[in-house]
């Protein structure tokens, strides 16, 4: 071979590596860390306007509902390494003509779901819309698109069944998947029902394979049912037709020393995030429970790793301005527009 034709195929194999380079680079930047990062304040937020959105449900009403101060609606979410997108509702709705998206899980995929419906419809007001309830489902469509955008209420993602000794919570069964078939985009949650006790507790028995058992570790009871999830996951969800994203953890701010406030007993009056990109009371142990569990996962499943960005905004959850009241302190879920919306910008940039 010619000294010639060696250069030649040199350049060509070099031109070749550069390409794959940039294409690398262009991916990751598409799909960078979007979840290190910091709050700023952006008088061009929210994304929407509560008048914009009639449906809001009366705990997410916060302004509705007598709070005062609104600058907790002025913040937009910084990342680090990644630039993050403005939601585009219709850019969004274009992406997924013709496709259902569901929620499933507790009432923070309640939160997530009323604040896509209030991004999508505030984005084009003038198309027709219906809003419906069938069993535990709920579909909102957008008739002009064909998308519908669905909430199945499911807090354990397992079943919990009647039986003879009582109802019983069984971690290795899920029977209300078969709600989930078909659809185009599923977005799955389930976290804050686990340390229930008492009268809101809605199980009487744990069964873990042939095991009845009156109450177990909840944290471990939580792992095997992501487990079970997951192998679900594996056995019937096909990746070229669906996409699979898990929620994450949603944090509760009760305890103001995990933010430097000891004095705060609550989220109540809390105005700003907190500062910087680290929550000083670090992060829930769920977190590592269920990234440990999502490693086991043969199928892609993309965790929307919403912990550490929530924990820092102490000031967005309704307190008082909730469905309770002043007897109903309330700093698990987030007001809207609020930021739940966050979660849904980010959502739309990953797909």
């Amino acid at each position: 071979m010619s000294e010639s034709v060696q250069r030649g195929f040199f350049f060509l194999f070099f031109f070749f590596l550069l390409l794959l380079l940039k294409v690398r680079g262009s991916v990751y930047d598409a799909n960078g860390d979007f979840f290190t990062g910091t709050w700023v304040l952006d008088k061009s937020y929210p994304l929407y306007q509560p008048s914009t959105c009639p449906f809001i449900e009366r705990e997410f009403r916060c302004e509705g509902n007598g709070r005062p101060d609104l600058i907790y609606t002025h913040y937009r979410w910084q990342p680090l390494a990644s630039k993050l997108l403005r939601f585009d509702g219709q850019d969004f709705l274009e992406k997924t003509r013709g496709k259902s998206i569901m929620f499933v899980g507790d009432s923070l995929s309640r939160n997530q779901w009323q604040s896509l419906t209030c991004l999508l419809h505030s984005a084009v007001p003038n198309s027709n819309y219906t809003l419906a309830r069938v069993g535990d489902v709920s579909i909102f469509t957008l008739t002009e698109y064909n998308v519908k955008v669905m909430l199945d209420r499911n807090v354990y993602l397992v079943d919990v069944v009647k039986e003879k000794i009582g109802r019983v919570l069984k971690l290795d069964t899920i029977e209300g998947s078969k709600l989930w078939q078909g659809i185009d985009m599923l977005i799955f949650n389930t976290w804050h029902w686990w340390y229930r006790r008492g009268p809101t507790q809605p199980w009487d028995y744990i069964q873990l394979g042939n095991k009845i058992l009156k109450d177990m570790d909840r944290m471990k009871a939580f792992e095997e049912a992501l487990k079970t999830w997951g192998k679900w996951v594996d056995s019937n969800v096909d990746p070229t037709k669906v996409k699979v994203f898990f929620q994450g953890i949603s944090p509760s701010h009760y305890n103001g020393s995990l933010w430097n406030e000891p004095s705060a007993k609550s989220c109540l009056r809390q105005k700003t995030p907190v500062p910087g990109s680290t929550y000083p009371g670090g992060l829930p142990p769920a977190v590592a429970v269920l990234k440990g569990v999502l490693r086991t996962i043969k199928t892609p499943v993309t965790l929307l790793d919403i912990t550490t960005l929530s924990l820092l905004r102490k000031d967005g959850h309704p307190s008082i301005y909730g469905l309770g009241g002043a007897t109903g302190m309330d700093c698990s879920h987030w007001c809207l527009p609020g930021v739940p919306d966050t979660w849904n910008e980010i959502l739309y940039n990953l797909i």
